[in-house]
């Protein structure tokens, strides 16, 4: 089976963008999955020709030259100075829908293939510049293993059935559910849909279903695949949730330049030199920080937490589990 279009594409803006060198058409052809399968050399031709067309309609900046005045033909490439954009401002909601989506591109599958890509690069000499700062800042959380299934069949409007655990319960119950989408709020995800056995809207936790997502027959109940006009899911999931509850201040430590998604939600308090690195001392306000450790230890040695210091103790040992589980080395900080 080949590689669909829209994972060549990114696989072709990872190629261009990770290197200083100009790459032939060929080149390209033999190193970026997705276009080594291509039968004819004039088939390759047309279907990179037409992903050059498409990233220049979504404005990627792609340069034609050549590294050397002995090179017969033109290369390609992405400047990173014309990729990278400069600083925008959000509303509150226009960020909380970037959050949401930026969160779908922290799954282990889509890490592994950037990292495969890279290597893929470097094996065929083509020079990767290690020193510029990622496309997508890397993250170590890991997807809820629902969560793939569970956009598959809200794409799909396939009804889904699995076994949830409700909280303070050690039972699980079977659900039939038509779910009509996904939705992440306070650093959980959930599937908001219509509860077959309910007869009526309902939304769950993934970190509570256990166990395999599995698609069935729609039945006669077919019309509540769909999600009724005006229902706002978000609205079901922050309605069956508690409260919020009094946030906590949380003091970090931040490498001068790194870790952006904390520094969107942080105060900063000054500069601050730790270990010998030069970054920021910020404040941030959490509402469930036993739950952030997670995601606070995702920005690696970019980020230390400072107070309090159970949270500290938290994200050291959510650092170093994932160095281990990875084969990384600690380094110390």
């Amino acid at each position: 089976m080949g590689i669909p279009r829209a994972e060549r594409l990114v696989n072709l803006v990872l190629c261009l963008l990770s290197t200083r060198q100009y790459l032939t058409a060929e080149r390209i052809r033999h190193i970026v999955p997705g276009y080594a399968d291509t039968g004819s050399e004039e088939a390759f031709y047309r279907k990179f020709e037409r992903d050059k067309a498409e990233l220049r309609d979504l404005g990627i900046p792609l340069e034609t030259g050549r590294n050397s005045a002995f090179d017969g033909v033109d290369g390609y490439r992405i400047a990173r100075r014309d990729y990278e954009l400069a600083d925008i401002e959000l509303a509150s909601d226009e960020a909380a829908a970037v959050a949401v989506a930026s969160r779908l591109w922290e799954s282990p599958e889509l890490g592994a293939a950037a990292r495969g890509a890279l290597r893929k690069l470097r094996a065929a000499g083509v020079r990767v510049d290690d020193g510029a700062p990622a496309p997508v800042e890397p993250r170590v959380r890991a997807a809820e293993p629902a969560l793939p299934a569970l956009l598959a069949a809200v794409r799909a409007e396939r009804t889904v059935r699995f076994d949830y655990r409700k909280p303070g319960e050690t039972a699980s119950f079977v659900r039939t559910v038509d779910p009509w989408g996904v939705v992440a709020w306070r650093g959980r995800w959930y599937v908001v849909g219509h509860d077959r056995d309910r007869r009526a809207a309902r939304c769950f936790r993934l970190s509570r279903i256990l166990g395999s997502v599995n698609t069935v027959e729609p039945g006669d109940d077919a019309a509540f695949v769909r999600p009724p006009a005006g229902v706002e899911l978000l609205e079901l999931v922050t309605g069956a949730e508690p409260n919020a509850v009094e946030p906590t201040s949380v003091r970090l430590w931040l490498a001068r330049g790194r870790a952006q998604g904390v520094r969107r939600h942080a105060e900063v308090l000054g500069d601050r030199e730790l270990a010998g690195k030069s970054g920021q001392e910020v404040v941030l306000e959490l509402e469930h920080p036993e739950t952030a450790a997670g995601w606070l230890a995702g920005y690696g040695p970019d980020l230390v937490v400072l107070e309090p210091e159970t949270l500290s103790k938290a994200v050291h040992e959510a650092y170093l589990a994932t160095l281990a589980a990875f084969g990384g080395e600690h380094d110390g900080q």
